[in-house]
């Protein structure tokens, strides 16, 4: 694996999706860099990237309410457990469950283990509300995927918060677990 500076030269054979990520990030006048590798499915996979790109790729969990009209996208440090009870005190909802993959798809243009923050780019709808554990906002450094669970990107965390959502519209609600 080798950490580069920006988008791929050579577009050949990568997802328009993932393609629309570099637009909106280049428009934005932000600073990335990128490896590429083989599919990332688990955190464990994720640990070798982490490492590459010295920084740490956060979970993005993809959740939903029980009747399925509340749609939320949670940012939280990889090594940090899930409790769900923890989390619905926060937010006023109860009953929170993984959302199945249609409705990620439907919402974020994201397919399960490529789910990334720059997913809300396409939710044009503002279905999906953005939730960020603080621990998460402390590095220096933020990783995601850009919308392909076969690239990686690391870019400052400055720029996430004060560029990068402010550009997709969705106002993150801030928790802490």
């Amino acid at each position: 694996m080798q950490l580069v500076d920006g988008r791929p030269e050579n577009t050949e054979g990568r997802l328009e999706k993932e393609i629309r990520t570099y637009d909106f990030l280049d428009a934005l006048g932000v600073k990335y860099q990128r490896v590429d590798h083989e599919a990332a499915m688990t955190m464990e996979a994720c640990e070798e990237i982490d490492r590459t790109l010295e920084s740490m790729i956060c979970k993005n969990l993809f959740l939903c309410n029980r009747q399925e009209t509340d749609f939320y996208l949670l940012l939280i440090p990889g090594d940090k457990p899930f409790k769900t009870k923890y989390l619905s005190a926060q937010i006023g909802s109860a009953r929170l469950s993984f959302a199945k993959p249609e409705y990620m798809e439907k919402y974020l243009d994201i397919t399960p283990g490529s789910v990334s923050v720059l997913g809300l780019m396409n939710d044009k709808e503002k279905k999906v509300r953005l939730l960020i554990d603080e621990d998460v906002l402390k590095d220096e450094y933020f990783a995601c995927h850009p919308c392909i669970n076969t690239s990686s990107l690391k870019f400052r965390m400055e720029d996430l918060t004060e560029k990068i959502i402010p550009a997709m519209e969705h106002e993150p609600t801030m928790v802490k677990l």
